[in-house]
């Protein structure tokens, strides 16, 4: 059986020991502790959980969940340091260690990082690696005009947030495209929305297209009712306030309410939008 550390797996439980149970790796067993067994498991269940090594390099298994997988780009706080590395708080009882090699910047505890999670080569257990770089190319590109993809802001820019694509490429949101505040380490989705020819991207925040418009008329028309029918915005309200309501951009503002006036199922009047 291939079971892949640092990743969830769905694994059946073939026996029970007082320290926990055992699921099936096709060997002698991987441990699931007692404490992280849902109540009234049995042989013969299946149960989704995340492998990875204790501090023996064992091979065991936990039902909680990390904050990211073997592969994800993420940001994490620092529990410890020493000589040889920082130990990050990973959403698990076991921290993530960051190898001295691997760190870039000077790691203080309770300070955040972006790190990748990775398999050490020396160790062959899951550690995390801040030399994002390496792990990153827009030579061959996996994405196309108009994909929608996971986009992790990484830093900023004099035009806008540089990001990081699907864990893999790297992007430009510009500025003029977010009316938020963005940090770096949050993950919003996004799209592509153009390619330029050496291969660098530009993205969008959010979706494209009438996929896009028709997604917040639904909510538009939510806020409507939940509002006694009325809304006090229209084309004239500043980008900044339909952002704060709607969380959206007043292009996609103007854009779905011109959908659901078209559709008979709102008025517009000088002071805002009308139920019908």
């Amino acid at each position: 059986m291939n079971v892949k550390i640092g990743e969830y797996n769905v694994l059946k439980v073939i026996k029970e020991k007082p320290m926990g149970v055992f699921l099936d790796d096709g060997d002698i067993g991987i441990l699931l502790p007692k404490r992280y067994v849902p109540r009234d498991t049995r042989i013969g269940d299946e149960l989704n959980v995340f492998v990875y090594h204790d501090n023996e390099a064992r091979i065991i298994a936990t039902t909680e969940r990390p904050f990211g997988v073997l592969g994800d780009i993420v940001k994490l706080k620092a529990v410890s340091t020493t000589d040889f590395g920082a130990f990050l708080d990973w959403g698990i009882m076991k921290n993530l260690f960051i190898p001295k090699s691997q760190i870039q910047n000077i790691i203080r505890p309770n300070g955040e990082y972006l790190v990748k999670i990775v398999i050490d080569e020396l160790t062959g257990r899951l550690a995390a690696s801040e030399k994002l770089e390496q792990f990153l190319s827009n030579e061959e590109l996996t994405v196309k005009e108009k994909d929608l993809v996971t986009l992790l802001i990484y830093r900023r820019t004099n035009i806008g947030y540089e990001v990081i694509i699907n864990n893999v490429h790297k992007g430009l949101l510009h500025y003029n495209d977010v009316f938020e505040d963005l940090e770096i380490g949050d993950k919003i989705g996004g799209f592509i929305k153009n390619i330029l020819p050496d291969n660098k991207i530009d993205v969008g925040k959010g979706e494209i297209g009438y996929e896009r418009v028709e997604n917040q008329t639904e909510k538009i028309l939510r806020l409507l009712q939940e509002n006694k029918g009325f809304l006090p915005y229209h084309d004239k309200s500043s980008p900044e306030k339909i952002y704060s309501f709607f969380g959206i951009s007043k292009k996609t503002f103007k854009m779905a309410i011109g959908s659901l006036y078209k559709e008979r199922k709102i008025e517009l009047t000088k002071d805002g939008i009308q139920l019908l």
